[in-house]
């Protein structure tokens, strides 16, 4: 058995966190899905950094999967990452059964608007209602005053922050930049199932954007430029773009010229394998 706190019910959480809290200690909370890898690690330690006890939820959100998508086959290991969770500082793991967090009956969802309306939201529409609901029924269950999230999902983490904001849940929200393989590879649970071969060709995202960085330095300002330039070198590579955007990096709004903080996103297939990064383009 693990030695770190396995809990599996939302009752016992919150209780488990109320005695935390008499007791003192700040709780924190690192949301995942499991399988864990260095970027999530690195969200542990940075939550021992600001909370004396810190939560990570394992939970595989089925309300965040479209019907064709790759909830049956997503990748678990929850001994190995019970101890990395450990190793790395966390104190308890939330285990719930999809039972526990959806019984039945169930039929309250948390939609964030705007911020979640295209990129991921066109191409997986029902996807940040899931993510939104569950965050915030994890939230309700560890009760934290502190949560961190990596910014390689940079969309998901500015619907969390706008939910987090809007709803005064008061809980501060911290993101930390993309953990990367040594080769530029954004770290990311779906790199498994990347042949040597398509992993070859994966590394034309990070490519394109931090060659887009580096224009952006140089002054270029022209967001076609930019897409143009990207989008020739990961067709060259042979990828599918779903989407190749950048936005502006607070609001995710579209637009034209980058004059303030911006972000690039991308997400496109490596054969049947989607993948999705982003880079702040610096000026």
């Amino acid at each position: 058995m693990p030695e770190i706190k396995v809990i599996e019910t939302v009752k016992e959480m919150q209780s488990w966190s109320r005695a935390e809290k008499t007791a003192g200690r700040g709780v924190g909370c690192v949301p995942t899905m499991g399988y864990l890898h260095e970027g999530h690690l690195s969200l542990i330690r940075e939550c021992g950094r600001h909370a004396q006890s810190v939560v990570m939820t394992l939970f595989v959100n089925p309300a965040q999967f479209a019907p064709h998508e790759d909830l049956a086959r997503y990748p678990r290991d929850f001994e190995g990452d019970c101890k990395k969770a450990s190793a790395a500082g966390a104190h308890a793991v939330f285990y719930p059964s999809v039972a526990e967090m959806y019984p039945q009956g169930y039929q309250t969802y948390v939609t964030v608007e705007e911020v979640s309306k295209d990129m991921e939201g066109e191409f997986r529409p029902a996807h940040f209602r899931g993510v939104a609901t569950v965050v915030l029924k994890l939230f309700n269950a560890v009760r934290p005053e502190f949560a961190v999230f990596g910014e390689k999902d940079y969309q998901q983490f500015k619907v969390i922050e706008r939910m987090v904001k809007d709803l005064d849940l008061g809980i501060e929200i911290a993101g930390l930049p993309t953990i990367r393989e040594p080769d530029g590879l954004a770290m990311s649970s779906r790199n498994v199932y990347l042949s040597p071969e398509q992993r070859k060709q994966a590394l034309s995202i990070s490519r394109s954007l931090f060659e887009a960085r580096e224009a952006a330095q140089k002054g270029e300002r022209e967001v076609a430029s930019l897409i143009k330039a990207a989008v020739k070198h990961l067709v060259e590579a042979g990828l599918s773009i779903d989407y190749l955007e950048v936005r502006d990096a607070e609001t995710l709004e579209k637009i034209e010229r980058i004059e303030r903080p911006a972000r690039m996103l991308i997400a496109a297939r490596v054969g049947p394998v989607r993948l999705i990064d982003n880079l702040e383009l610096v000026f």
